[in-house]
C-alpha cells in the first residue's frame, strides 16, 4: 500500500506473489483471483507437477484489484474465509468497505 504501487512493484526482485494497491489483500489471491502465494513445501509437492524447465526461472505474480473488482468478489472471499475460520482474511477485505 503505497502512493504509487506500479512504480514500487518494478523495484521488487524477490517475491512469490505481490498484492498491489489498496484494494488487493492476501485473501484476494487465496480465494478469488486465481493467483496464490503457497509454495510446494510441507508435502505439497505431491499435488504439483515434477521439476521442469520453468522451475529454473524466477517468477513473480502481481495482482491489482480495483475497488469495483474487489466489490465483485468481496462476498466470495468473506464466505470462504469465514468457513475456514480465518477472520483476519475476511477482515482484510471487509475493512476496505467501511
Amino acid at each position: 500500500m503505497t502512493k504509487n504501487p506500479e512504480s514500487v512493484v518494478k523495484k521488487i526482485t524477490n517475491a512469490g506473489s505481490v498484492f498491489l494497491g489498496n484494494w488487493t489483500s492476501k485473501a484476494t489471491g487465496d480465494y478469488a483471483t486465481g493467483a496464490n502465494h503457497v509454495l510446494p513445501t510441507g508435502g505439497m509437492a505431491k499435488m504439483y507437477a515434477p521439476l521442469g524447465v520453468d522451475a529454473y526461472g524466477k517468477w513473480m505474480q502481481v495482482q491489482n484489484c480495483t475497488k469495483e473488482g474487489l466489490a465483485r468478489i468481496k462476498n466470495t472471499i468473506e464466505i470462504i474465509a469465514q468457513v475456514e475460520e480465518l477472520p483476519a482474511h475476511k477482515n482484510s477485505v471487509s475493512i476496505r468497505f467501511i
